[in-house]
């Protein structure tokens, strides 16, 4: 299923007005062939500017990952313009030689500016902080000026309160699988995650 939300800023710059980011949340590889083909016939006809990985790429949290970056790379073929992820708590540090080599920049505790006609934006990345607990706001943030318009990627959303702190406009989390079993209303029942359930089915914007 594909979601489409839309943010306002008054700190973006003008010429990134309408610009679009696909957010891509727990693909969990490994487990599901037939849901990774119909991801790829989602995305092949979106149109989109950057796309984003939040993590939990594999099925399990431990043992070979081979299988994982092989399904990933047959995802990204299918991926338009610059791709950036993080990892989740299912992840490992080992999988980042692989995920970049098939052209995925990994931000772990770091960020990027991204371009457009001598305006930018900014786009940062933590490591996982629930499982791994291995996530440095502060550095990532470090190189982002007070005055400009920032991201965070992160898996999961439960560190909201350490990215408003740290003046993000927009968080992009993963990890709740939207809650996952919701009662009527979207309240979810389950979310896995040190977080207010009014939170747990969308997304967190500052």
């Amino acid at each position: 299923m594909v979601r489409h939300n839309d943010v306002w800023s008054k700190d973006l710059p003008p010429l990134f007005d309408g610009f679009t980011i696909l957010h891509i949340i727990d693909m969990h590889v490994d487990m599901n062939d037939a849901a990774m083909r119909n991801l790829v016939e989602l995305v092949t006809d979106l149109r989109y500017d950057i796309c984003v990985l939040t993590g939990d790429f594999r099925g399990k949290t431990f043992g070979p990952f081979d299988a994982t970056l092989e399904g990933v790379s047959r995802v990204r073929a299918h991926l338009k313009g610059p791709v950036y992820g993080v990892l989740g708590n299912h992840d490992t540090i080992q999988m980042v030689p692989g995920l970049e080599a098939m052209g995925i920049q990994m931000l772990l505790n770091e960020s990027e500016a991204i371009m457009r006609d001598g305006q930018r934006i900014f786009i940062a990345g933590i490591d996982d902080a629930h499982f791994f607990r291995v996530d440095n706001i502060e550095k990532a943030a470090a190189q982002i000026p007070d005055d400009e318009f920032s991201m965070l990627l992160s898996h999961t959303p439960e560190i909201y309160r350490q990215a408003a702190h740290a003046d993000f406009n927009l968080l992009l989390s993963g990890h709740t699988h939207g809650g996952q079993i919701c009662l009527p209303g979207s309240i979810p029942i389950t979310l896995d995650s040190v977080l207010p359930r009014r939170m747990g089915p969308g997304d967190i914007i500052k």
